[in-house]
């Protein structure tokens, strides 16, 4: 009984929200031009139309994702449907394994994939999120590609600037998570 009434207050809650949720919209040709100018300029050894390819494979994997798993409301909400059975794909997790397994399709001679992580704190949730760098270069040296956080919109910037998430390599916060040496 106590699970229906969450999942009851669940929903209810994500309908009172859905109206705060806003619509993105689509990308442009200069939205990606301007992710694969970034991508290009991670390393002068970047092949211009692997730069090109990545970029616009970001942002209509993305809207296509968005389509096939049915996201219409904020990130938040959508992980709520999906924690109560009402949406089966969408949270950070199946973004960053979705995006990275597409671009590494393309077997990229300049440039890297990674699978990046925001381990969890007191007030955030872990995050998960596709990145990618030149070819031989660290994380730290890419650009975040996540569609997550703006349910099916990219958001991308380089992993230094993006502030808001403190991203390290996936199986090293795995690892911590499961010593117990991360809290949460």
């Amino acid at each position: 009984m106590t699970r229906r009434l969450f999942a009851l207050w669940t929903v209810l809650a994500a309908l009172a929200l859905s109206g705060c949720a806003k619509t993105q919209p689509t990308a442009t040709q200069n939205d990606i031009d301007d992710l694969a100018q970034a991508i290009q300029s991670l390393d002068p050894k970047v092949d211009p139309a692997e730069a090109q390819q990545a970029a616009t494979i970001a942002y209509s994997y993305s809207r296509q994702l968005k389509h096939e798993w049915n996201v219409t409301d904020s990130a938040i909400i959508h992980n709520a449907k999906i924690i109560n059975g009402f949406r089966e794909m969408g949270l950070c997790n199946d973004w960053a394994q979705a995006m990275t397994t597409r671009l590494r399709q393309e077997n990229f001679r300049t440039l890297d994939l990674h699978w990046a992580t925001s381990p969890p704190t007191q007030f955030r949730i872990i995050h998960h999120s596709a990145l990618i760098s030149a070819k031989g270069d660290s994380m730290y040296d890419g650009i975040i590609l996540d569609p997550w956080r703006a349910s099916g919109a990219l958001t991308w910037a380089p992993v230094q600037e993006d502030t808001r998430y403190n991203w390290r390599p996936r199986l090293d916060v795995r690892e911590e998570l499961i010593s117990g040496e991360l809290p949460y």
